[in-house]
């Protein structure tokens, strides 16, 4: 009986053990916690397009290259709207010539007015082509305005430092406004947490969280929640759940939550949007 009760107590007691530990690491760990699986790495992404029409003279980047604010992504062939500047520069310096003949004449009638040589019709009449070649001025000022900033948009520029991805244009390429091009991920990214409505109840913006990205495994992420959504993810489907119609089944929904990480990921763990996360919350 003594060698039975001492076998006993040799699988007991690891078995105490093991399971002390894995309570007290529940208790440490998971006691005041919430956590979700549904849940994904989100960023900006900035769709390139052009403004003006033509063909692609220059692309100045690759498929995931990193770019900085203000970096030339591509350009247009420049000629026809250099013409173009030209022709309107050339029309609005015909416009101010007109104006200030207007100008002159105007004070002729005037003055010929005064002297009652000439009829009221015809001074009125000097001040109404004043007006009007005034107006041609400023019409002819506008689309010089216009060929300089279309000559402009033929330099298509990065928005913000990221990187390049869906780069769908080549040299040569005829292409139309708003047509994507490519476009740009920042590195300012976060996470989507989808928890259920039952587990907000304690939630509120600042609590930390432990982050974990499924591509590092052995990685833990230190974020705080920033906000949570005023609305389910499903009410903003493109077929929200009506309750009061049809028969009413209670399904319990999720709400999206945002999380920030405290410090900036390192190159050594870059994130790509859409990464799938598990996401634990420190409520209490």
């Amino acid at each position: 009986m003594a060698i039975k009760k001492k076998k006993i107590i040799h699988i007991l007691v690891p078995c105490m053990l093991v399971g002390g530990i894995t309570f007290s690491n529940y208790y440490v760990n998971d006691f005041g916690c919430v956590s979700t699986n549904d849940a994904y790495v989100e960023g900006r992404i900035h769709s390139i397009a052009s403004k003006v029409p033509g063909t692609v003279k220059f692309v100045n980047v690759k498929d995931n290259q990193i770019v900085k604010e203000g970096d030339v992504l591509m350009e247009i062939d420049p000629v026809d709207y250099e013409l173009k500047v030209i022709e309107a520069k050339a029309n609005l310096d015909i416009r101010k010539a007109a104006v200030e003949q207007a100008i002159r004449d105007k004070k002729r009638a005037e003055t010929l007015y005064n002297e009652k040589v000439f009829p009221k019709e015809r001074y009125e009449n000097s001040i109404t082509a004043l007006d009007l070649a005034k107006a041609q001025a400023e019409a002819a000022e506008a689309q010089f305005k216009i060929a300089q900033r279309n000559l402009e948009y033929t330099k298509i520029c990065a928005p913000s430092e990221g990187y390049v991805t869906k780069k769908s244009v080549e040299v040569g390429n005829q292409i139309q406004p708003t047509q994507p091009l490519m476009a740009v991920v920042p590195n300012d990214m976060w996470v989507v947490a989808n928890f259920k409505e039952t587990e907000l109840t304690n939630m509120r913006p600042g609590q930390e969280v432990k982050i974990r990205v499924d591509t590092y495994s052995g990685k833990m992420f230190e974020g705080h929640v920033d906000s949570i959504q005023r609305g389910t993810g499903a009410k903003f489907s493109m077929f929200p759940p009506e309750n009061a119609a049809g028969n009413f089944v209670k399904v319990v929904q999720r709400i999206p939550v945002k999380i920030l990480f405290d410090e900036r990921p390192d190159e050594k763990h870059p994130l790509s949007i859409g990464m799938s996360v598990i996401s634990k919350v420190k409520v209490r």
